[in-house]
């Protein structure tokens, strides 16, 4: 931003403003906070605000002026989407993928380019490379706002999400090659037509880095990433927060998305492989939660970026042919994508959802379409009226998953024989994994007991080495802060049985208590206390068993006295689960008032006393 003073500011100031007033106002009628930010890059835009600037100059104070710097952090923000996409990613999970992300996907660019390319020769009369260069970019979908809005309809983790990801994984990775294609076909179109050594070294010459530089960032990242945000983990201090994570999750984004570019490929490609390599890792937790709200920012910037590329001077000055054609181009590919969806086996619902989404236009149409008129390949006549068209094409993204979710419930078969389902249990069975808190000693001992028992369990240390030394053993271990709610709900507080805390630090463990009956009043929760007051604290504090290391120790060397002593072992152990029980009795009356009480355990614990 240029100028000094306020003025340099000025473009954050209006940005800000308007996330914090037109967001939380879409919000709150239920619309799509994409809409909200669409809207709001329109309305602040020079298309907006701005026409009145010159009657109202006060006007120019509210308007957005900088728009290649918005394009700059707008890039930048869907960077951070794909990393954190590839966060939940892995390569096992690519490679279970691969039919959907190079069959599908892939195919579903080639018809697609193929079908646009001949309707703006036919329709539009363009050349051959101009029409390729406009069926190329606009065969692609929008990465940044499907993915959120198909998050925010809780749809991403269905069959619809992950046929949407695959397709949109097979578009970020074929932006490298359709550069190139808009290169030889720049180079083709000077050359008369001729496909000469000439025109196949430039395409290799381009090709090689990109491929390289692939291979350098999976190589790098390898090697890289876990021993930089191990280093972060042993600097962060108990009373800080997240910003040397954030600092470092920072610092591979860029430094990924920058490496990519300089190798030909797209930002967004590099943060994805960021991502996915770091998903692997034992930090990919604590580096989710720590990039998300800085993410959703970045984000905004670019759904305001994508709002003030719309030109309404040429919207109004022919608005048939610019809604006729984000029409045309929406259910050109929506028609090939549900076909296509259909070969790949995918139920006919599912299909239509997907299709919808995946209709419109996509970022990476005007990076393609940019690159076309810097070559001279693509008409800025035509430019004109394809922009918007797209633009306003993106603008039905969150309509579209809206009436495809609709219609997919819809579409659901009737209840055989006018018989009506039976209702969901209002507390069904949770299949989530146990959560295991501080994996020392006492830690790796239940887990021991629980993998023994056949049951699944993920810990959770603030201790690198631990974690590390843990997922040595094959252990899911994962580093972070139990104490958040933020943390516990990424681990899957929401599907999980039981939340087990074996930490020795009684204030941390209160911390976590709370968290996890934040997260959820019915979930069970056994903690470690350190002495019967501890316990009974913790009973206050909605635990639903606590287990004091003092009273414990106590039964067991009266157990182990009086078994050494010759007292039968049937009569020893009554009595030490009657002893126990009477403690658990006294601790529980601490218990906040309504919470159910666990039942009596010594009458079903206790074996029959002998005789002997």
């Amino acid at each position: 931003m240029t100028g000094h003073g306020g003025g340099d500011y000025k473009d954050l100031m209006v940005f800000l403003a308007a996330a914090g007033v037109l967001v939380p106002l879409f919000s709150r009628f239920r619309i799509s906070p994409v809409l909200g930010f669409l809207a709001a890059g329109v309305l602040l835009g020079p298309g907006g605000l701005g026409r009145f600037a010159e009657a109202a100059p006060w006007l120019r104070h509210l308007t957005l002026s900088d728009e290649a710097q918005m394009r700059q952090l707008s890039e930048l923000g869907v960077a951070f989407l794909l990393f954190m996409i590839g966060l939940e990613m892995s390569w096992e999970r690519l490679r279970a993928m691969r039919r959907l992300v190079f069959g599908l996907g892939m195919l579903q660019i080639g018809l697609c380019a193929a079908a646009l390319t001949g309707g703006f020769m036919l329709l539009a009369h363009a050349s051959f490379a101009g029409a390729a260069v406009l069926g190329m970019g606009l065969a692609l979908s929008s990465t940044a706002i499907v993915m959120p809005v198909l998050a925010e309809r809780g749809r991403l983790k269905g069959l619809v999400g992950r046929s949407a990801f695959a397709v949109l994984l097979a578009q970020d990775l074929s932006v490298a090659p359709i550069l190139i294609t808009v290169t030889v076909l720049a180079a083709l179109a000077q050359g008369g037509g001729a496909l000469d050594a000439t025109v196949l070294s430039s395409a290799l010459f381009t090709l090689a880095p990109a491929a390289l530089g692939l291979a350098l960032l999976v190589v790098l990242g390898r090697l890289v990433l876990r021993p930089l945000f191990r280093m972060a983990a042993r600097s962060r201090k108990p009373d800080r927060g997240s910003e040397l994570f954030l600092a470092a999750a920072l610092l591979v984004v860029v430094g990924a998305g920058v490496g990519a570019q300089a190798a030909g490929l797209s930002m967004s490609l590099g943060a994805l492989i960021a991502g996915v390599l770091l998903a692997e890792t034992e930090f990919r937790r604590e580096v989710e939660l720590a990039i998300e709200p800085f993410k959703g920012l970045l984000l905004g910037v670019f759904f305001v970026g994508v709002g003030l590329g719309l030109n309404l001077d040429v919207v109004f000055a022919d608005p048939v042919s610019v809604f006729g054609m984000a029409a045309l181009i929406t259910a050109a590919k929506a028609a090939i994508i549900f076909n296509l969806a259909r070969v790949w086996g995918l139920p006919v619902r599912a299909s239509v959802e997907t299709a919808l989404v995946l209709g419109p236009a996509g970022e990476f149409a005007f990076v393609i379409l940019g690159a076309g008129m810097v070559e001279g390949l693509v008409s800025p006549g035509l430019a004109a009226v394809v922009l918007p068209a797209a633009t306003i094409s993106m603008f039905t993204i969150p309509l579209m998953a809206m009436i495809g979710q609709k219609l997919n419930v819809a579409a659901a078969p009737p209840p055989a024989d006018g018989v009506a389902p039976a209702p969901t249990p209002v507390d069904p069975p949770r299949q989530g994994a146990v959560i295991l808190v501080g994996f020392g000693r006492v830690g790796r001992l239940v887990g021991d007991l629980l993998a023994e028992h056949d049951q699944r369990f993920i810990a959770l240390d603030t201790d690198p080495a631990t974690v590390a030394q843990a997922r040595k053993d094959g252990i899911e271990a994962y580093y972070g802060d139990a104490g958040r709610v933020e943390m516990l709900a990424l681990c899957g507080i929401e599907s999980t049985r039981a939340l087990v805390v074996t930490m020795d630090a009684p204030t941390k463990v209160d911390e976590v208590v709370r968290a996890a009956r934040a997260a959820r009043d019915d979930l069970i929760v056994i903690a470690r206390a350190r002495d019967d007051r501890h316990a009974a604290r913790l009973y206050a504090l909605g635990v639903t068993d606590a287990v004091p290391e003092t009273t414990e120790a106590s039964l067991q060397l009266a157990e182990n006295t009086l078994v050494d002593l010759g007292v039968p072992m049937g009569l020893v152990l009554a009595s030490v689960h009657e002893k126990r029980e009477q403690f658990r009795t006294v601790f529980q009356a601490a218990a906040p008032a309504g919470r159910a009480r666990r039942p009596n355990r010594a009458l079903r614990r206790t074996p029959t006393p002998s005789k002997a």
